[in-house]
């Protein structure tokens, strides 16, 4: 059972297509991987199904009494409330639904014999349907998935304003995934997770009774979840059946029998307007011509396929270093409270480092406190007079409105619109 139909649907922004004629089906308990370049038109795909964009042509059909879920990793938590709060949100129409039965209980003392026996039959149906969705179990539910996911090592009690930016999206992949809604829709939800939670969520994927969209960079995450991949290049949407290792096969199969396609007809093309050419001036042989011209005329023609440029950086190298880049003495990381021991670390020149370690633990606080971002709770570090650091932050600047031009002319005002535009190899 389809339940999710898209349409030719058309969608661009300006002169650019993002999508152009996309069709696209869900059809009950798929498992479908959306895949393609940065930039080709995913995320405006989804959000063209989930209503946050309207497309220019084409219609959107969901099945009725559907129920979705997305995450949604820009969702702002309400403060003051804990993690194990914000879970149990994911089962609010139990909850409501036990409110009515409760309210119906202190109705029945003042009720009549009538009033009673509907009574009686709107708890039995409300009973039912409680005992159906484990509402009694809602804190063992509660407890597994937010375990599996690492939410337990940080404390289901501990108020949500108080997290990191990857401990929120854990919290809100948490609460979809007790939703259990008959389709989810995951843009990314291995970001933020460590190497065994991601092997938690893969094993809860493959076992997902219902049916999931999935935007994911992890390749061999997205391997073992997936059964349908769906490629967006070139505003055109197509669907393959498999994993993506099977798609890859099958698209360069595609790409090669194209391009075989496409230079044969080019050949034919060539010969029939030679032909034309030659011979549409002579009376003897001016009928053949026009046969071959009214043939070149109905002639599909076959597209080669679009090879993108892709992007490339030079960066002027900055002056090296001493042999040692930080010396890092008694240090003692934290806000409020300490996070670590006294640690005593020194990075050489050339080395190549990662930081491993549960999100919540202070990673990037290390981070911060070596780059003199966060001031250290006690101990000191000392750089090297010639460092000229780069960080790429985590959680990019919040409120951010600007476009990347006006990005990079901030750090460098002094350039001209060319400059920034074109390649500039003498930016630090």
């Amino acid at each position: 059972m389809s339940i999710l139909n898209v349409e030719n649907v058309n969608h661009g922004f300006g002169a650019r297509k993002i999508l152009e004629n996309a069709s696209f089906r869900l059809l009950k308990g798929e498992h479908v991987g959306l895949v393609g370049a940065n930039g080709e038109g995913k995320t405006t795909f989804l959000n063209i199904i989930t209503g946050k964009q309207i497309p220019d042509e084409g219609k959107v059909e969901w099945c009725n009494r559907i129920t979705t879920g997305y995450l949604d990793q820009h969702m702002v938590l309400t403060k003051g409330k804990t993690i194990r709060e914000v879970l149990q949100e994911a089962f609010q129409h139990m909850y409501d639904l036990e409110k009515e039965m409760l309210e119906i209980y202190e109705k029945m003392a003042e009720a009549s014999p009538d009033e009673l026996n509907a009574m009686m039959e709107d708890v039995g149906e409300i009973q039912s349907e409680l005992e159906h969705g484990g509402f009694y179990m809602i804190d063992v539910k509660i407890e597994e998935v937010a375990n599996g996911l690492g939410l337990g090592e940080i404390g289901l009690d501990k108020d949500v304003t108080n997290l990191s930016g990857g401990q929120r999206s854990k919290v809100l992949l948490t609460k979809l995934l007790l939703q259990n809604p008959m389709i989810m829709i995951l843009d990314e939800p291995t970001n933020f997770l460590d190497e065994n939670h991601i092997y938690w969520l893969k094993n809860y994927l493959k076992n997902y009774e219902n049916s999931f969209i999935l935007v994911s960079h992890d390749i061999p995450f997205l391997n073992e979840v997936v059964n349908v991949i769906y490629h967006v290049e070139n505003a055109v949407l197509t669907r393959y059946s498999g994993n993506y290792d099977q798609f890859q096969q099958m698209y360069q199969l595609k790409k090669q029998q194209n391009q075989i396609a496409y230079e044969k007809q080019q050949k034919e093309i060539e010969r029939l307007e030679d032909f034309v050419a030659r011979n549409k001036a002579r009376a003897a042989t001016a009928t053949l011509a026009r046969s071959r011209q009214k043939r070149l005329d109905k002639m599909d023609i076959i597209e080669k396929d679009i090879e993108k440029i892709k992007p490339t950086f030079k960066f002027r190298e900055a002056r090296s270093p001493g042999r040692y880049v930080f010396q890092a003495n008694d240090l003692v990381i934290g806000y409020d409270e300490p996070l670590t021991k006294p640690l005593n670390v020194i990075l050489e020149r050339g080395k190549k480092v990662a930081i491993k370690g549960v999100n919540g633990l202070g990673k990037t606080t290390l981070l911060k406190t070596l780059l003199g971002i966060l001031p250290p709770v006690s101990g000191g570090v000392k750089l090297d007079d010639y460092l000229y650091p780069g960080y790429f932050e985590q959680e990019s600047e919040y409120g951010n409105t600007r476009t990347a031009l006006e990005e990079v002319w901030k750090d460098y005002p002094g350039m001209s619109n060319a400059e920034v535009r074109g390649p500039w190899p003498n930016a630090g």
